[in-house]
C-alpha cells in the first residue's frame, strides 16, 4: 500500500512540475530588424517605449525597454529616432519586452 501511495505522489509531482515549466516557457522570442520611429522615456527614467518599423513587413511594433545599458544609450543620444536596430524581444501577455536592443551599423 505504501508503495502505491509513493508512486502516485511521484507522478503528481512530475505532472505539477511539467505544467509549471510549460506555463513559464509560453513567451515567444522574436528577432527583428527595423527603424526606430519613436522613443518615449518613462517619467522615472527606468523604462522606455520604442516603436520600430519592421524592415520586412513594414508594420509598427511597440517594444518596452527596461535594461540600463539601452536606457543609457537613449539618454546619451547614441540611439535616436531613425536608427536601424536589431532586437530580440519576448512576446507575452500582449506586451513586447526587450531582451537585446542594438544598432545594426558597425563602429
Amino acid at each position: 500500500m505504501k508503495k502505491i501511495v509513493s508512486v502516485v505522489m511521484l507522478l503528481a509531482v512530475m505532472v505539477v512540475s511539467t505544467v509549471a515549466f510549460v506555463q513559464t516557457a509560453s513567451a515567444e522570442e522574436v528577432k527583428m530588424v527595423g527603424t526606430i520611429s519613436k522613443i518615449e522615456m518613462a517619467a522615472d527614467g527606468k523604462s522606455a517605449t520604442a516603436i520600430l518599423k519592421d524592415s520586412k513587413t513594414e508594420e509598427s511594433v511597440t517594444i518596452i525597454v527596461s535594461d540600463e545599458l539601452t536606457l543609457d544609450k537613449f539618454k546619451d543620444k547614441r540611439i535616436v529616432e531613425g536608427d536601424e536596430i536589431r532586437c530580440k524581444f519576448d512576446k507575452a501577455d500582449g506586451k513586447n519586452s526587450s531582451k537585446m536592443f542594438k544598432k545594426t551599423a558597425g563602429c
